[in-house]
Protein backbone atom coordinates (compact mmCIF):
# COMPACT_ATOMS: atom_id res chain seq x y z
CA UNK A 1 0.00 0.00 0.00
CA UNK A 2 1.07 3.52 -1.00
CA UNK A 3 1.71 5.66 2.03
CA UNK A 4 0.15 9.16 1.97
CA UNK A 5 1.77 12.57 3.16
CA UNK A 6 -1.07 12.36 5.66
CA UNK A 7 0.08 13.29 9.34
CA UNK A 8 -1.48 11.00 11.83
CA UNK A 9 -2.54 12.49 14.98
CA UNK A 10 -0.95 11.35 17.92
CA UNK A 11 -4.17 10.04 19.43
CA UNK A 12 -7.13 8.87 17.26
CA UNK A 13 -10.84 7.10 18.04
CA UNK A 14 -11.32 3.72 16.78
CA UNK A 15 -13.26 4.89 13.62
CA UNK A 16 -10.27 7.19 12.94
CA UNK A 17 -7.83 4.38 13.42
CA UNK A 18 -10.11 2.03 11.15
CA UNK A 19 -10.54 4.88 8.08
CA UNK A 20 -6.53 5.67 8.32
CA UNK A 21 -6.17 1.85 8.67
CA UNK A 22 -7.59 2.01 4.86
CA UNK A 23 -6.76 5.19 3.55
CA UNK A 24 -3.39 5.84 4.32
CA UNK A 25 -1.42 2.56 5.55
CA UNK A 26 -1.54 2.90 9.28
CA UNK A 27 -0.56 -0.41 10.73
CA UNK A 28 -2.61 -1.30 14.09
CA UNK A 29 -1.05 -3.22 16.34
CA UNK A 30 -3.33 -4.96 19.28
CA UNK A 31 -1.09 -5.21 22.19
CA UNK A 32 -3.56 -7.26 24.50
CA UNK A 33 -2.94 -10.76 25.39
CA UNK A 34 -4.32 -13.99 23.82
CA UNK A 35 -6.48 -14.45 26.39
CA UNK A 36 -8.33 -10.81 25.83
CA UNK A 37 -7.89 -11.87 21.60
CA UNK A 38 -9.70 -14.96 21.96
CA UNK A 39 -12.86 -13.18 24.52
CA UNK A 40 -13.59 -10.44 22.20
CA UNK A 41 -11.97 -11.14 18.35
CA UNK A 42 -9.12 -8.44 16.95
CA UNK A 43 -10.20 -5.11 15.04
CA UNK A 44 -9.79 -6.29 11.41
CA UNK A 45 -6.69 -6.25 9.95
CA UNK A 46 -4.99 -5.46 13.11
CA UNK A 47 -1.52 -7.46 14.36
CA UNK A 48 -1.18 -9.53 17.28
CA UNK A 49 1.47 -8.44 19.42
CA UNK A 50 1.19 -8.42 23.04
CA UNK A 51 3.72 -5.12 24.19
CA UNK A 52 6.18 -7.43 26.54
CA UNK A 53 9.77 -8.56 26.36
CA UNK A 54 12.67 -7.59 24.93
CA UNK A 55 12.02 -8.68 21.08
CA UNK A 56 9.04 -6.28 21.32
CA UNK A 57 10.53 -3.16 19.34
CA UNK A 58 12.52 -5.93 16.64
CA UNK A 59 8.96 -7.11 16.21
CA UNK A 60 7.22 -3.56 15.37
CA UNK A 61 10.86 -2.89 13.41
CA UNK A 62 10.23 -5.54 11.18
CA UNK A 63 6.21 -4.78 10.57
CA UNK A 64 7.36 -1.17 9.41
CA UNK A 65 10.23 -2.31 7.49
CA UNK A 66 12.81 -0.86 9.85
CA UNK A 67 11.12 2.66 8.98
CA UNK A 68 10.39 4.67 12.44
CA UNK A 69 8.54 7.43 10.44
CA UNK A 70 5.74 4.96 9.82
CA UNK A 71 2.18 5.64 11.52
CA UNK A 72 1.80 2.47 14.02
CA UNK A 73 -1.10 2.74 16.09
CA UNK A 74 -1.27 0.63 19.18
CA UNK A 75 -4.76 -0.42 20.93
CA UNK A 76 -5.53 -2.41 23.88
CA UNK A 77 -9.14 -3.25 25.91
CA UNK A 78 -8.80 0.61 27.06
CA UNK A 79 -6.99 2.89 26.08
CA UNK A 80 -4.54 2.94 28.63
CA UNK A 81 -1.78 0.10 28.23
CA UNK A 82 -1.24 1.07 24.74
CA UNK A 83 -0.61 4.82 25.37
CA UNK A 84 2.05 3.39 27.39
CA UNK A 85 3.13 1.55 24.72
CA UNK A 86 2.89 4.61 22.80
CA UNK A 87 4.95 6.51 24.74
CA UNK A 88 8.24 3.46 24.53
CA UNK A 89 7.45 3.85 21.01
CA UNK A 90 8.41 7.63 21.24
CA UNK A 91 11.57 7.22 23.54
CA UNK A 92 12.55 4.87 21.06
CA UNK A 93 12.73 6.79 17.73
CA UNK A 94 9.03 6.45 15.89
CA UNK A 95 7.60 9.84 14.70
CA UNK A 96 4.33 8.63 14.03
CA UNK A 97 3.38 6.25 17.24
CA UNK A 98 -0.48 6.51 17.60
CA UNK A 99 -2.42 5.38 20.34
CA UNK A 100 -6.02 4.47 19.91
CA UNK A 101 -7.78 5.73 22.81
CA UNK A 102 -11.16 4.12 23.96
CA UNK A 103 -9.68 0.73 23.24
CA UNK A 104 -11.18 -2.59 22.14
CA UNK A 105 -13.79 -2.80 25.04
CA UNK A 106 -13.87 0.98 26.36
CA UNK A 107 -12.27 3.74 28.05
CA UNK A 108 -13.12 7.10 27.87
CA UNK A 109 -15.69 6.06 25.17
CA UNK A 110 -17.55 3.03 24.22
CA UNK A 111 -14.68 1.82 22.33
CA UNK A 112 -13.74 -0.13 19.05
CA UNK A 113 -16.63 -3.21 18.98
CA UNK A 114 -19.33 -1.36 20.68
CA UNK A 115 -18.86 1.44 18.04
CA UNK A 116 -19.41 -1.51 15.43
CA UNK A 117 -16.19 -1.38 13.84
CA UNK A 118 -15.41 -4.96 11.88
CA UNK A 119 -13.32 -7.19 13.89
CA UNK A 120 -12.32 -11.09 13.12
CA UNK A 121 -12.11 -13.94 15.53
CA UNK A 122 -8.42 -14.60 16.93
CA UNK A 123 -7.12 -18.17 16.22
CA UNK A 124 -4.16 -19.47 18.05
CA UNK A 125 -0.69 -19.70 16.32
CA UNK A 126 1.59 -22.66 16.85
CA UNK A 127 5.46 -21.72 16.23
Amino acid sequence: MQMTATRIPDHVHPEQAHQFMKNDGLILIDVRTEGEWMRTGVAEGAVTLTASGPEFLDHVLDLTGGDKNRPVAFICASGARSAHVQRFMQANGFTQAVNVVEGMSGGSGPGWILRGLPTVSYHHRRS
